[in-house]
């Protein structure tokens, strides 16, 4: 980029997740250094990292988990963030990453709209999302337009996305098709040899576990059980239960029933573990990933190793597997159990950006052509424009607004957290006490009302 000829770019990204985390530093990445590297350190780029503050915040083992690095790293509410960003001058950022869920992106785009609003000069506005869009499309893309880029990490949700746009009569021309930043790793090299040869190991079978997918202690235990029960039936191989967080830590989604406490009731045989680390190292021993509906599907996909999503508890959109037809990846555990093994239909992972012919290199130059255009544009950047007003939404975004402390106008309401001093040593131990408080509510004491409920 010519803006890096003189000078490192400058790139803030803002993240409510662990997984957000991850997807928006690498986004960064690639995005600003015009190259395939998975870490912004190095790349040419300086890299802040801003966290913020909610039931999600990833703690220290979640961000190291994660294995993304940044230059400066801090947790911050939404007025912080807004301030901080007032208070940037000469050495504002050339291009800032919204990697929050679409109601954050929408305030934080108010917000800055209202910051920058005498200002020649702004960031680059990035956002999109961390992965399989199945869910609340419309409402989701119509609360993150207004960014300068709304990535699409694929050419059918690129389609997607601009049909939504269109059809409410908005701007698509924001929508940019891209890939997942996190796909890569080493290619699946067939089998391994028998574990007894000197290169051999066991043939390893992993399933991804998500938080909230499925929700019910039922169906959750049924896939644990049926886990354990292809490790006694199978009993040379590895099988192992990979897992997104440890109790009372929190991802994107929140995880009531953690598959740790379900397995304290089982008896496990030697050759089943559970595992936590980057889902990426876990994937080079991997021989078989079988999930409900992870992203985790496509990482392996992008890799070529066999995948299995499962129809078990039927194809249904709330359990987000319904993405996967046509995928040639839609299989039981009685079938896997009997030694099928899907193969994904070609032209169907073509259109998911999994990019496994080789074109992943070259994902992510349509969105590092367009920020160059935009930085170079003469006379600045012209304010952000978010579908949704104080005309177009008057009774949905006051709400979304406030949640984040912030007023019609983007301005903070009176007696925002905050809004006008760093929060001292008191508030951020009550901060701390309150989420923890939180994340025991709804792991430990959620769960038993609703079961009292059921009675």
């Amino acid at each position: 980029m010519p803006v890096s000829a003189t000078k490192s770019l400058r790139v803030a990204v803002l993240a409510d997740s662990d997984t957000r985390w991850k997807w928006g530093a690498l986004t960064a990445s690639r995005i600003a250094s015009g190259g395939g590297g998975a870490e912004p350190t190095g790349s040419g780029i300086r890299l802040d990292g801003y966290l913020l503050r909610g039931r999600a915040t990833p703690t220290a083992r979640q961000l190291r988990e994660v294995g993304v690095h940044a230059d400066s790293l801090r947790e911050v509410t939404a007025v912080e963030f807004l301030r901080a960003m007032n208070a940037m001058n000469d050495e504002s950022y050339d291009v800032l990453v919204l990697a929050l869920v679409g109601g954050g992106v929408q305030a934080m785009l108010h917000g800055l709209r209202r910051v920058w609003a005498d200002r020649t000069e702004r960031p680059v506005v990035v956002t999109g999302y961390v992965g399989v869009v199945y869910e609340k499309l419309a409402d989701g893309l119509l609360l993150r337009h207004g960014a300068d880029l709304v990535l699409a990490n694929s050419r059918q949700d690129a389609d997607r996305f601009r049909a939504v746009y269109e059809g409410v009569g908005a701007d698509a021309s924001c929508v940019t098709e891209v890939a997942l930043p996190f796909l890569g790793g080493t290619p699946y090299a067939g089998e391994p040899a028998p574990a007894t040869e000197p290169d051999g190991r066991p043939y390893t079978v992993v399933f991804a576990a998500q938080p909230s997918v499925p929700l019910s202690r039922k169906d959750r235990t049924y896939l644990l059980d049926r886990l354990i029960r292809h490790a006694r039936a199978f009993p040379d191989r590895e099988v192992l239960l990979k897992l997104r967080s440890r109790p009372g830590e929190h991802t994107t989604h929140i995880e009531e029933l953690p598959y740790q406490k379900l397995a304290q009731s089982r008896e496990l045989p030697a050759n089943f573990r559970l595992v936590y680390g980057h889902m990426g190292e876990v994937l080079d021993r991997t021989d078989l990933l079988v999930t409900i509906s992870s992203t985790a599907a496509l990482e392996a996909l992008h890799r070529r190793i066999p995948t299995v999503v499962l129809t078990d508890l039927g194809v249904r959109e709330m359990l987000g597997n319904h993405h996967f037809v046509g995928s040639g990846c839609l299989a039981s555990w009685d079938q896997l159990d009997a030694g099928h093994r899907p193969e994904p239909e070609p032209e169907w992972v073509a259109r998911q950006g999994v990019a496994a012919d080789g074109t992943y290199d070259t994902a992510f130059d349509a969105a590092r052509h367009r920020i160059t255009r935009l930085l170079d544009r003469p006379g600045g950047l012209p304010p952000l424009n978010p579908y949704y007003t104080s005309e177009t939404a008057p009774g949905y975004l006051p709400g979304i607004l406030a949640r984040h402390h912030l007023g019609p106008d983007g301005a903070p309401l009176p007696g925002a957290p905050a809004a006008d001093k760093a929060p001292g040593p008191v508030r951020q131990i009550v901060r701390r006490a309150a989420r923890g408080a939180y994340r025991h509510g709804v792991q430990r004491v959620a769960p038993v009302i609703r079961r009292m409920g059921e009675l």
